[in-house]
């Protein structure tokens, strides 16, 4: 099942991280000794990792079987935690399946069988009841984000799924807040709870407000924008239409932008994202759904131009930012005569009349057609765009290699040059379609 298996000083050189935070490090400890864990801690804090480390120590190499599932609320997330898993460079086959995509793409990449599957509850339960694979082998469940996971609109697939799994050994909870009761179908006896939520470490957050004279934010939201000049954040809205209307405004103001909200079709929502992290596109606007999931260490700001209703969420977007060790702003945008919620309080205004500096859009995302699946590297798409697009190492910026395809960040004024001379070019042996996003 596996190969050139890598112990944890190996796979955190990988990944360049030269020491644990105290958390990873009691995690680990934890759940390596003990059958079932709860692990609370902030977003941002590396949850991912201390559940990750301790799960590759108990996988079986010799093993043709899936030993373990991560079980996630949302699409995203299982995409995030799947990319993570291959960044580690473990030598374990992962697969992440979701509702949003092909169901045909699930059955072709699961026919050699991973031993880390990772998925939303309704295509696991799926798979399961259609008996795509052996579920005897599966000794470890992890509950992501179980807080999101365990809410009544999972509860019966969750059960069913749980209920099929019969030979575990091991159960691992994560989440960043707490007070969900966690069913007696998940058969959670006697868990070690790890709680780090209420630590007492300086946070790197600053929350602030920005005041708009007038019902309509929408120009107090520009007044912001061009206040923080060309930084990385997102624009949470509480429902599509928000989103919408300030898209329409964005671009008709020319600011560059992605659009992340459930109401949208899979493949648009993964190419939003692809365009955020990659830097062809500033700003994010995003319902709740990129509350979680979503990953993005360099982000300096989140904008509350809608408040959540529930604490919660507003836990979950403001994580967002200031993760791990870095800073990071939320700023809550509201109308003069409006009231904060009960949770804020003790937060200062801000003075946005002074603009920042504009510097042009730098980024533009190319799409190739071909990826793993055709036995691409990203080593094979390096050589393409600098030997035969003539691209200079520093002008090649982030490449996001898919089973399918690829894209490619690479500088606006050379993307239509670079589209003519490397569309319809072989890249390994497979012709492929190079385009802009």
């Amino acid at each position: 099942m596996a190969n050139e298996i890598k112990n944890q000083q190996d796979i955190l050189e990988k990944l360049n991280i030269t020491a644990l935070n105290p958390m990873q490090e009691e995690a680990i400890s934890v759940i390596d000794s003990t059958v079932n864990t709860i692990l609370l801690s902030p977003t941002g804090t590396g949850k991912t990792l201390a559940f990750l480390l301790p799960l590759l120590k108990v996988l079986d190499p010799e093993s043709q079987e899936i030993q373990a599932l991560i079980l996630v609320p949302s699409r995203e997330l299982a995409i995030q935690i799947e990319q993570v898993v291959r960044s580690m460079g473990s030598g374990y086959k992962v697969n992440a399946v979701y509702g949003g995509r092909s169901m045909a793409k699930d059955k072709i990449e699961i026919k050699h069988i991973p031993a880390i599957l990772i998925g939303t509850p309704g295509r696991i339960s799926d798979h399961f009841n259609n008996n795509r694979f052996s579920k005897a082998h599966i000794k470890t469940l992890i509950l992501d984000e179980f807080d999101k996971s365990l809410e009544d609109g999972f509860e019966e697939e969750m059960k069913d799924i749980i209920s099929q799994l019969t030979n575990l050994n091991k159960r691992i909870l994560t989440s960043a807040t707490q007070g969900v009761s966690i069913p007696k179908f998940v058969r959670l006896d006697k868990p070690k709870t790890i709680n780090y939520l209420k630590e007492k470490v300086a946070s790197q957050l600053a929350i602030k407000t920005v005041v708009s004279p007038t019902a309509n934010k929408l120009n107090t939201l520009l007044n912001l924008i061009q206040h923080l000049g060309n930084e990385s954040g997102i624009i949470f809205c509480n429902l599509r239409d928000s989103i919408d209307e300030v898209s329409d405004f964005l671009y008709q103001n020319k600011i560059s932008h992605a659009c992340f909200s459930g109401g949208m079709e899979q493949k648009d929502r993964e190419r939003g994202l692809i365009k955020f992290r990659n830097g062809t596109c500033q700003l994010l606007i995003a319902t709740d759904l990129a509350a979680r999931g979503i990953d993005i260490p360099e982000m300096k700001f989140i904008i509350h131009y809608e408040l959540p209703r529930l604490e919660e969420e507003f836990i979950h977007r403001n994580g967002r930012t200031a993760r791990v060790n870095e800073k990071g702003t939320a700023y809550i945008l509201k109308w003069k005569n409006d009231q904060l919620p009960e949770f804020i309080d003790n937060v200062k205004g801000i003075n946005i009349s002074e603009k920042a500096p504009q510097k042009p859009q730098y980024w533009e995302t190319l799409f190739v057609s071909g990826g793993r699946k055709d036995k691409i590297s990203k080593a094979d798409i390096v050589g393409l765009f600098i030997k035969q697009g003539g691209l200079k190492n520093e002008q090649l910026g982030v490449i996001e290699l898919k089973p399918d395809c690829a894209f490619v960040a690479v500088p606006l004024t050379l993307a239509n040059n670079l589209v003519e001379e490397l569309n319809n070019t072989r890249l390994k042996k497979k012709k492929v379609r190079v385009t802009i996003l």
